[in-house]
């Protein structure tokens, strides 16, 4: 990939030199990291790139083309393709979401019960919105969160957008059958909502999730390594996945010679089944600090983009006010939540650099990548340790980054 001069794009190339130092030795040297990959972009031309560490256990370096789990960053992605239906008059935000989905019309609010028990009759919950899935506001949730005994049921059935689900008939099957945590709009909880809304972008547009983000994403950005599994071909670039484990090195627990991912999964989780690259995400993120256009291919028109970047909380509250959620990807202080995009409220609360309206996400396996449409900046960040709560590399990323800017147009 070829780097544009950082000078002329307003960034001291002495201090973007930083990045990679301060990473190796924080986080490579000392092996809290097997691998890792960080490009930072201005205008949509990547100005810093760094590559280090090894992506597999037998030494195989971290290249600029390594195939990553994005995991929660596939998350974006299936956000503009249900926009791009929005756009297109085939749905709209306040639909309810039982005209795609009438399993959903007997759902009920949790009211006690679970575990080994069955749960009590719940009480009827309000009208489900396609915009509560967007926002994570709809009632339902993830597994992972390890909090309910909701949570419990979906761990049960491996409702978290698992490959191994018979389909999306089932998945939504599934889910129609347990209670939601909360009535819809009333908290912040994050969820299988996105997954929810893949089976929605697949059943609008009357092909598979992976079809419409192939024709209608990836090939108009030249997204060429993304997508639901690892084919044969690009075997030999999928990196090993490891685990934190406190006071050692990190421990491989899905190796990519033997990983699920080589499989064509049975469910395509809208939510976070995405296998990508480094070069492939930039193109991505192009488009979106370019207002919904790259290289000649609109996906979304500015205001959806600018919509979709809105804090959508109530009442213009951060997550510190309305979250539910044990886990996210998100930084809570300063921080409101989109269409499908965490979103900086304040950078003052939120003790970082940056400007107020940046959006960004992250996966479980520590990736992340954040868009600056004030500055027009943006960075992605690839790894793979679990889970990504561990290290706060996110905020010292960030922190370096914008302590490299010499020229701000804000």
């Amino acid at each position: 990939m070829q780097l544009s001069d950082a000078q002329s794009l307003g960034f001291e190339p002495d201090r973007l030199s930083r990045i990679g130092a301060f990473l190796d030795e924080r986080y490579i040297e000392s092996g809290r990291l097997p691998g890792l990959d960080v490009l930072v972009a201005r205008d949509g031309q990547p100005v810093y790139r760094h590559t280090s560490g090894k992506a597999r256990a037998d030494g195989t370096p971290m290249a600029s083309d390594t195939l990553c789990r994005i995991a929660s960053m596939t998350k974006p992605l299936t956000s503009v393709a249900f926009m791009m239906l929005v756009e297109e008059g085939k749905v709209a935000l306040d639909d309810p979401v039982t005209n795609v989905l009438p399993e959903f019309a007997g759902l009920g609010v949790y009211t006690g019960g679970g575990g080994e028990m069955d749960f009590l009759p719940a009480r009827p919950a309000p009208v489900m919105r396609m915009v509560d899935l967007l926002t994570h506001q709809s009632g339902l949730t993830y597994g992972l969160q390890n909090r309910t005994n909701v949570d419990a049921a979906y761990r049960k059935g491996r409702l978290d957008g698992h490959a191994s689900l018979p389909g999306n008939d089932h998945f939504i099957a599934e889910l129609a059958k347990l209670p939601l945590e909360f009535a819809p709009g009333e908290a912040w909880n994050y969820s299988v909502g996105t997954d929810v809304l893949g089976v929605i972008v697949a059943r609008l547009a009357g092909m598979s999730l992976g079809e419409f983000f192939r024709t209608r994403i990836f090939e108009p950005l030249g997204m060429v390594d993304t997508g639901f599994h690892c084919p044969d071909e690009k075997a030999h670039r999928l990196a090993d996945a490891w685990g934190y484990q406190a006071g050692q090195a990190p421990q491989m627990f899905d190796p990519a010679e033997k990983s699920g991912t080589r499989r064509v999964p049975r469910f395509e989780s809208g939510g976070g089944g995405l296998l990508s690259t480094t070069a492939d995400y930039h193109r991505f993120c192009r488009m979106l600090v370019n207002g919904g256009a790259a290289d000649g291919t609109r996906l979304l028109s500015p205001k959806t983009l600018q919509l979709m970047t809105a804090n959508h909380l109530p009442g213009g509250a951060d997550l510190t006010q309305v979250s539910r959620a044990m886990f996210s990807e998100a930084y809570n202080a300063g921080a409101g939540f989109g269409l499908g995009f965490g979103m900086t409220i304040d950078p003052a609360r939120a003790l970082v650099p940056g400007s107020a309206g940046e959006f960004y996400w992250g996966g479980i396996f520590s990736t992340a990548f954040f868009v600056d449409p004030v500055e027009k900046i943006h960075a992605v960040f690839m790894t793979q340790l679990y889970p990504s709560s561990v290290y706060p590399i996110r905020r010292q990323l960030k922190t370096l980054i914008y302590s490299a800017l010499a020229e701000s147009r804000a």
